[in-house]
Order: structure tokens, then C-alpha cells, then sequence
């Protein structure tokens, strides 16, 4: 979803040709401080904002700011940039979110895959050693063994070989 901030009366039709262009739902605030309560209701994954408005109201841009959450902020001057140029901006920090998201995801995968390695192979060697105690009683060995055959399935799931 996309909030479009702009007075202007020009804001309704950016907001369409937006909608039909990035096929997220655009929704339209016609001021900074409607803008900053329709951001504590929603969550947006961009917010475009008239760029003279920002500037001639920066206490309530700054309010605005501290709800943006993980939207893109997109500054537009509405007064010299077409809609096909507001578009084109638009598209463009989309994609570069996109690829954000993905960089990032992976990088948390693989940071806890790299935690988890060290206590998924400290699992397997304490299972295999209690397993090979040779007066282990039968419930603990049964235990033990279920121990072992979880921290394989986790090492599986983890993508850890060895």
C-alpha cells in the first residue's frame, strides 16, 4: 500500500495513475498531519511526499517521520515533476526495496543458520556420547536416541552438512 501526500488538486489523479501503474492501493492524504495518523493506522511500503510541502512544514514532517514504520520515503516536487515521472521514482524505490528485503532475509538466514550450526553439532556429539555409555538405562538411551534424531532433522533442515 501507498500513502501520496499532496494538497494539490492534482492529488487524486497521481493517486490513480499510481494505483494502476504499481497495482498497490494508493491512498491520499491532503496534509502532513493526516498523513501522520493514517500512518499509525496502516502499514505502507511507501510514502510520497510533496516536497514543498515537506519543506514549508517541518515540525509536522518530522512527525510524519517517526511513523514511516518500514515504508520508503520518496520526496516528489509536484510543481515541476509529471506523473510519469512520479511513477518512474516510485517504481524505482519499489524495486530497490524489494532487493533490500531479499538481501537482508538472507543475511538473517544464513547469521542464525551460523548460530544454530555450533548447538546442532554440540547436540549430535552429546547425544552420540550418551548413547554409547554402556549402562544407560533403556528410557534414557530412548531419550538419548530422540535427542539425536532431532538435532538431524534441525541439521537437515539447516542446510548443514558433515
Amino acid at each position: 500500500m501507498i500513502l501520496l501526500i499532496a494538497p494539490s488538486a492534482r492529488a487524486q489523479e497521481c493517486a490513480r495513475v499510481l494505483q494502476e501503474a504499481t497495482s498497490e492501493p494508493v491512498h491520499v492524504a491532503a496534509g502532513l498531519r493526516q498523513a501522520a495518523t493514517q500512518l499509525r493506522a496502516q502499514e505502507y511500503s511507501a510514502v510520497v511526499a510533496d516536497q514543498s510541502l515537506v519543506e514549508a512544514e517541518p515540525e509536522e514532517s518530522e512527525l510524519v517521520l517517526q511513523h514511516i514504520g518500514t515504508a520508503i520515503p520518496i520526496y516528489v516536487n509536484f510543481a515541476i515533476s509529471g506523473i510519469e515521472r512520479m511513477v518512474r521514482e516510485v517504481k524505482a524505490a519499489l524495486q530497490r526495496r524489494k532487493r533490500e528485503v531479499v538481501v537482508a532475509r538472507q543475511a538473517a538466514e544464513l547469521d542464525l543458520r551460523n548460530e544454530l550450526k555450533d548447538t546442532v553439532t554440540a547436540l549430535l556429539l552429546s547425544s552420540e556420547i550418551v548413547l554409547q555409555l554402556p549402562e544407560l538405562p533403556a528410557a534414557a538411551a530412548g531419550r538419548a536416541q530422540t535427542v539425536y534424531e532431532l538435532a538431524q532433522q534441525l541439521r537437515g533442515k539447516l542446510g548443514i552438512t558433515g
